[in-house]
């Protein structure tokens, strides 16, 4: 049975969690290049097997090796960022437009990011966690999984909002400076 406080509860935990975490700049950048129904359907079918793998194994895992996690992290992060500065851009393509990209290449794009970025992520611990703590696996698991969707979904819905205002060059510079931070910390936490 579903229990609204322990929903409630999950919910505003994960989502104050997530919200400043690297998901949102992710769903900020995919938001700005491709099609945003794309971009959500891959990263909250990243969510729901999270979500989905934290609340089936409870606090185990808490016991993963955290150093492997945070260096493959920073890997990825670092690999992204080359990739958005060494992109040529010869200012005629600045957007890619929806038909150019299929369905599966975008969600898919989406989906393996998020897979890879916030696996044994706070959030996903903190949701194994709380689904131990109240033996309520369908309440943990909605909450946490409305969570997580609706900051993915701000920073989609975001990034197509800032687009309108300042060039695509930019943000790209700027998200690329932010990943380089991002893999910087993360490959740091790893060997720290």
């Amino acid at each position: 049975m579903i229990s609204l406080s322990v929903l409630a509860l999950t919910f505003g935990v994960v989502f104050l969690a997530e919200l400043p975490d690297k998901t949102a700049l992710a769903g900020l950048v995919l938001g700005t290049r491709y099609r945003a129904s794309y971009v959500f359907a891959g990263v909250a079918a990243a969510f729901l097997l999270h979500v989905t793998l934290a609340v089936a194994a409870g606090s185990v895992l808490t016991l993963l090796p955290q150093r492997i996690v945070q260096a493959l992290t920073g890997v990825l992060f670092l690999g992204g960022a080359a990739m958005l500065l060494l992109k040529k851009d010869d200012g005629e393509e600045e957007i890619r437009r929806p038909e150019d990209q299929s369905f599966w290449r975008v969600a898919g794009t989406g989906f393996m990011l998020i897979l890879v970025a916030e696996f044994g992520d706070l959030t996903q611990i903190m949701t194994a966690n709380l689904a131990a703590r109240y033996d309520n696996p369908l309440s943990v698991g909605l909450g946490a999984v409305l969570a997580l969707w609706s900051v993915a979904g701000l920073g989609i819905v975001g990034g197509k909002a800032l687009m309108r205002r300042v060039p695509l060059g930019l943000i790209t510079k700027i998200a690329a400076l932010l990943m380089l931070g991002l893999g910087a910390w993360s490959l740091w936490e790893a060997v720290a």
